[in-house]
C-alpha cells in the first residue's frame, strides 16, 4: 500500500512538472497571443417582451389641512396684472414689463418703470430684500424658456442690475432669500408657454449658492399638482415659520409646504383659502403675516392676513 502510494505521488508530480513545462510565463503568453481572429456573425437577437404594467404608487400622506386667511383692503392699481410686493409705507404692483409703487396710506402713486420691451419680457412675483426690489422674469410664453432676476431700487424703481440663468429647468415664476442661499421656483406648463416632454409636474423649486450655481431642488407633491394643473406655481415665499407659502396660477389657494426629511418631493402641511386668485405675491416683512397679492381681473393689490398655524399643525411638521 505504501508502495503504491509512492508511486501514485510520484506520477502526479511528473504530471505537473509536465503541465509547467508545456504552460509559458505571463511574458512568453503575451508575447505569443495570436491576433484576434473573425469570428461568425451574431445571431439575431432575441426579441424580449416587457409589456407595461401600472406600477405600484408611491402612498399618499393624510389631506392636508384647510384654513381661512383674511382680507385686510384693497388698492386700484393698473399695473396689478403679474404679482404685488410691500414694505414699510409702500406697495409695488407689477405687470410684465411695467411697476408701479403706491402709499399704503392713501394709494397714491408714487413712482413708475417701464422697461425695454426687447429686453423686458415678463416680470412675475417681487419681493424687498433689504434695499432691492428684486423680481423674478422670463420670456414666458415663448420657448425655449429663459429666465433671470432682476434688481431694482426700492424707491426709486431704478433697474440696478441684473442675473441672467439663461435655461433652466422651467420659467422662473418667484424667487426668495434664506439660510444664505437663493431660492427660486421654475414653472412648466400643460399648453402655452410649456415646451415638449414637459407637464405643470416637472416644475420644481431650486436652491442656488450666491454664484447662483444650483444645488438641491425639490419637486412638488400631488395633492398640489393637482390643483395646480394645466399651470403652475406663480408666488411663493418663506414665512417667518419657517416653510414655503406658494399660490398657483388662478386658484385663491395658499399651499404651505416644507422641505422632506428624505428625499426629494416636497411636504404638503397645510392650504389656506386666500381672497387672490393666484399669481405672484410677496410677504410685506415689515407686517408679520402679511402678504400682497393681485387679482388681475379688477386690476387690484389686495393685503391679506395668514394666520398662524396651529401648534399641533407645527408640531407634526
Amino acid at each position: 500500500m505504501k508502495r503504491l502510494l509512492l508511486c501514485t505521488a510520484a506520477m502526479i508530480g511528473m504530471a505537473a512538472q509536465s503541465a509547467a513545462a508545456q504552460t509559458p510565463a505571463p511574458t512568453e503568453l503575451g508575447a505569443r497571443t495570436p491576433v484576434a481572429q473573425e469570428a461568425a456573425p451574431l445571431e439575431p437577437p432575441v426579441l424580449r417582451n416587457f409589456p407595461k404594467r401600472e406600477e405600484r404608487p408611491i402612498p399618499a400622506p393624510p389631506p392636508a389641512p384647510v384654513y381661512q386667511a383674511i382680507e385686510l383692503r384693497r388698492y386700484p392699481a393698473a399695473e396689478a396684472g403679474q404679482g404685488a410686493a410691500a414694505s414699510g409705507d409702500d406697495f409695488y404692483a407689477v405687470v410684465n414689463t411695467r411697476i408701479g409703487r403706491y402709499a399704503k396710506a392713501d394709494g397714491r402713486k408714487l413712482a413708475e418703470w417701464q422697461g425695454d420691451r426687447t429686453q423686458f419680457v415678463h416680470l412675475n412675483a417681487c419681493l424687498v430684500l433689504e434695499d432691492d426690489l428684486v423680481c423674478a422674469h422670463s420670456n414666458f410664453p415663448h420657448v425655449p424658456m429663459t429666465s433671470s432676476v432682476e434688481f431694482f431700487d426700492p424707491r426709486t424703481l431704478e433697474h440696478r442690475r441684473s442675473v441672467a440663468l439663461g435655461e433652466q429647468i422651467g420659467s422662473l415664476t418667484w424667487v426668495d432669500r434664506r439660510d444664505g442661499a437663493w431660492w427660486a421656483a421654475f414653472a412648466n406648463y400643460d399648453g402655452r408657454g410649456g415646451e415638449p416632454g414637459r407637464d405643470h409636474s416637472y416644475s420644481q423649486l431650486v436652491r442656488f449658492d450666491d454664484q447662483w450655481r444650483r444645488t438641491q431642488s425639490w419637486t412638488f407633491p400631488a395633492s398640489v399638482l393637482e390643483r395646480l394643473a394645466p399651470t403652475s406655481t406663480s408666488g411663493g415665499g418663506f414665512g417667518d415659520d419657517g416653510l414655503i407659502y406658494m399660490t398657483g396660477h388662478d386658484a385663491p389657494e395658499l399651499y404651505v409646504l416644507r422641505l422632506p426629511d428624505a428625499g426629494s418631493m416636497l411636504v404638503h402641511v397645510a392650504t389656506f383659502r386666500v381672497p387672490i386668485p393666484g399669481q405672484g405675491w410677496a410677504w410685506d416683512r415689515t407686517e408679520p403675516r402679511v402678504l400682497y397679492g393681485i387679482n388681475n381681473e379688477t386690476r387690484e393689490v389686495i393685503a391679506t392676513y395668514v394666520p398662524n398655524l396651529p401648534a399641533e399643525v407645527l408640531k407634526a411638521d
